[in-house]
């Protein structure tokens, strides 16, 4: 039996947006897109986040959902000297606080939230894109790189709750390292 290990953590938000806001768009700027920021997404193994931009896109099927730990963007704003992010304009589906997220990487887990439980595989960074730039601030590009979460492919249909919730994992994870930069490369864990 593999071990578990089990961490309060809560969820503050849970991005939704049916369409790319920067990818693709170095001449128009961003796009003014919707985005919902959701007290609850249902998750459909294999596809995502329904209503989200990367839901049953074949590109993205491992990585359909990102996970991100608010601390970073908050050791982030303090390193630039600037006033707190927006979370949202990061355009990560599930923001977190207390989830330290690097252990995750090449591991399945679980997030569960008022009963419910969706299980996940973390794959890979979810790399900043040079946008954090302009959206955030100058510099925010380069300090998020190694801390922009993790690209999650969903195991199981669910529902994720915003509030109060609790990661289900089969490394020890550390929270009070959730927003320390570390370079996350799979090839090196393994």
């Amino acid at each position: 039996m593999t071990a578990s290990y089990r961490y309060d953590v809560e969820v503050l938000h849970l991005l939704v947006s049916p369409a790319h806001a920067y990818f693709g768009r170095a001449r128009e700027g961003a796009a003014d897109v919707p985005t919902a920021d959701a007290d609850r997404v249902e998750v459909v193994a294999g596809k995502g986040i329904v209503g989200d931009r990367f839901f049953g896109k074949a590109a993205h099927m491992d990585a359909a959902v990102t996970v991100f730990a608010i601390e970073a963007l908050e050791a982030m704003a303090a390193e630039l000297g600037v006033a707190p992010f927006d979370p949202l304009l990061t355009r990560r589906n599930v923001v977190l606080r207390g989830a330290h997220l690097a252990p995750l990487i090449g591991n399945d887990f679980a997030l569960e939230s008022r009963g419910d439980l969706v299980r996940l595989k973390a794959g890979r960074p979810a790399h900043p894109c040079a946008w954090m730039d302009q959206v955030l601030a100058p510099g925010a590009h380069k300090a998020m790189r190694g801390r922009g979460g993790v690209r999650c492919q969903p195991l199981s249909d669910g529902i994720l709750h915003r509030g109060p919730a609790v990661p289900i994992s089969p490394v020890p994870l550390d929270p009070e390292r959730a927003g320390d930069p570390t370079l996350l490369q799979p090839s090196r864990l393994r």
